[in-house]
């Protein structure tokens, strides 16, 4: 495309076009068949993917010759690979931070409930 940035990184917008047209293709077919499911009871499976599979090709083709959506797959794409990811040693470390935060939140919460429940009990015998 001619519009498209020179250096922007492609294979992740294509991909990304991929993925988006077989997810709405698989969410048009369980849509269709739910719909069609409500009128008849048993829709033809044949028929209902094939509207779901003309449908998702048509919408993601438009999609993908638009020129604002194009543009602005790619600008996420470009967005994305500024992104630091973190390395396996310091997504490790916030897990453990997390994991531990998690069991002194739940100490707190279950010291807090055995009290009320205490005095819960005190005050309605």
């Amino acid at each position: 495309m001619a519009h498209a940035q020179d250096n922007a990184p492609n294979k992740p917008v294509h991909l990304m076009f991929l993925f988006g047209g077989m997810l709405f293709f698989l969410l048009l077919q369980w849509t269709i068949d739910w719909i069609w499911g409500y009128f008849v009871a048993n829709p033809s499976e044949f028929y209902v993917t094939s509207i779901a599979f003309v449908v998702a090709l048509a919408v993601g083709i438009s999609l993908y010759r638009n020129e604002r959506v194009y543009t602005l797959a790619n600008e996420v794409a470009t967005e994305l690979k500024k992104v630091a990811w973190p390395n396996a040693q310091e997504v490790k470390a916030a897990t453990i931070v997390v994991v531990i935060m998690t069991i002194i939140s739940a100490a707190i919460l279950g010291l807090f409930d055995m009290v009320w429940a205490g005095l819960t009990e005190i005050i309605y015998g």
